[in-house]
């Protein structure tokens, strides 16, 4: 920790920590509760659907960067902090501790959503299956039979769905461009998650984040889940929602800035005489 303050991000990492720890939070928890406590109600589903499951992740998202937006930037995500490393000039020596961060924020609150849900999951599922495995992590299709996406298609969804993601973000968050007022940035990048829950969630969940994904994953392993790396067909799946967003971000953040950063104008300086001196007595 001593060798983190003299570099100077110790601050950071902390943020970036408990930021994603808030996002896990409630979208894990949100999960939880439709999953594995609407499996127990009467009838079956009484705890909500897909779209309080959209609605909370995008808020999770919100409230996250809200916490840590001012220390680190709130990039809660290592496909954005990749991808403003790549675009942005965010440092490089940065980026692997960013994502550390972001995965222990990650797997300890699906640790803490694994311990408040514990009854609910192993009345639901006392084998602990697949069948409440998507409380934690993503699998193709969303673990769904009847709609038979294999990983490959899956990673292309992440690609996709990620690459919408940081597109979006750099756009909203480009002092140069349109950027929300009165500190609603947070909201609108929430407001982007929804979005993509909403039409970008069926064939693989909507990941869209390697630390998201894979420190709950590696949670759930931990406490129980023996299937938690692979899907519902045996394939090995835990690599989709880690590669995809990693390569989707980068492309969306290559699309931004070719298709409009280098065509806004750049910010120039005040012309002489248009700030106020003040004058003698």
């Amino acid at each position: 920790m001593e060798r983190l303050k003299m570099s100077g991000i110790a601050e950071e990492l902390s943020a970036e920590f408990l930021g994603t720890l808030v996002l896990i939070l409630f979208g894990c928890g949100v999960v939880a509760q439709v999953v594995a406590g609407g499996a127990l109600t009467d009838p079956a589903g009484g705890l909500g659907n897909h779209d309080s499951i959209a609605w909370a992740w995008g808020l999770g998202v919100t409230l996250g960067v809200y916490v840590a937006g001012r220390l680190s930037g709130a990039h809660l995500n290592p496909a954005v902090t990749l991808a403003l490393a790549a675009f942005k000039d965010f440092p490089w020596r940065k980026v692997a501790p960013y994502a550390l961060a972001q995965v222990a924020g990650a797997f300890v609150a699906a640790l803490v959503v694994r311990w408040n849900y514990a009854e609910a999951l192993a009345r639901a599922d006392p084998g602990h299956t697949l069948k409440t495995q998507i409380v934690f992590s993503t699998l193709p299709a969303n673990g769904n039979p009847a709609l038979p996406v294999s990983e490959w298609g899956a990673l292309r969804d992440q690609v996709i769905g990620t690459a919408i993601l940081v597109l979006l973000i750099f756009a909203v968050t480009d002092l140069l461009n349109k950027p929300p007022g009165a500190n609603l940035g947070p909201f609108i990048v929430g407001l982007i998650v929804v979005a993509i829950g909403m039409a970008w969630g069926t064939n693989a969940g909507y990941a869209i984040n390697p630390a998201r994904d894979f420190g709950p994953r590696l949670a759930s392993f931990l406490t129980g889940y023996e299937g938690a790396w692979r899907d519902q067909y045996g394939n090995f799946y835990y690599w989709v929602p880690i590669v995809g967003p990693l390569v989707g971000g980068l492309i969306g953040a290559f699309l931004y800035k070719t298709l409009i950063d280098r065509f806004l104008p750049t910010a120039e300086a005040e012309p002489e005489g248009s700030i106020p001196v003040p004058q003698e007595k």
